[in-house]
């Protein structure tokens, strides 16, 4: 199958998966995300203390809604219609359907200048430089774009550690109908690159873990278009 092809399976199974993912986030039916990761990724933005954020892939919404309840405007953009109404039905913030093609085109749709944006586990596609370079782009100077994916590690599993296109059928996420997803799998090296190549200065990088077995969960990766002279900060918790 090829790159189009995946990359149109997997926007399409946004819109196919949109209430069964709803549900398996307002009701914490996923575990990593209950017990680490949501917490770890608040935690990281607040810290930055950041008046305007914008969340690319926002997905129903908890992560502006989360953001809004503690003072901090947000805005969250996606590119599922499907998602994007759950979270207009939700309320707690302001949402609009935009994909990532539609940003890379005209960056001025996002509305202005922010001094964070993240994407939480919405990179997934194979082609991530050009979006995360137009991104850099609507920062105020000293801003931080902060990414969470899965931590390479612990997604790898038992295949090969190396880049490639793998697929998600949502096993341990609920009871409901899932439509499987295809993503595309990157490992450590491949991800500083990406950020390398979209003119990102890494600051940190953070892995949550998991409390009972000590494997990290994710990987967040903060970093900025500021040219950065300092050394960068490498956190294990």
């Amino acid at each position: 199958m090829s790159q189009s092809d995946l990359e149109y399976r997997l926007r399409l199974s946004w819109d196919t998966n949109a209430r069964a993912w709803t549900k398996a986030v307002r009701e914490q039916l996923i575990s990593s995300r209950r017990v680490v990761t949501d917490a770890a990724i608040v935690e990281v933005l607040v810290a930055l203390q950041p008046r305007r954020v914008l969340d690319v892939g926002c997905g129903e919404g908890w992560l502006v809604r989360a953001l809004n309840e503690r003072g901090i405007e947000a805005f969250g953009v996606d590119g599922s219609p499907a998602l994007v109404q759950q979270a207009q039905a939700a309320g707690g913030g302001r949402f609009c359907t935009l994909t990532y093609d539609q940003i890379v085109n005209d960056p001025n749709q996002l509305d202005g200048l922010y001094d964070l944006v993240v994407c939480n586990f919405s990179l997934l596609g194979e082609n991530i430089v050009p979006l995360l370079a137009v991104l850099g782009t609507v920062l105020v100077p000293n801003g931080h774009l902060v990414v969470q994916t899965v931590h390479p590690w612990s997604a790898c599993g038992d295949a090969a550690y190396k880049e490639g296109w793998r697929t998600e059928r949502f096993t341990s996420f609920g009871e409901e109908e899932w439509e499987p997803m295809p993503w595309y799998f990157r490992t450590l090296s491949s991800w500083l690159t990406a950020c390398n190549q979209a003119k990102l200065q890494i600051r940190q990088c953070i892995e949550p873990i998991e409390p009972t077995t000590q494997h990290p969960l994710s990987l967040i990766i903060v970093s900025s278009v500021e040219q950065f002279t300092g050394s960068p900060l490498y956190d294990e918790n």
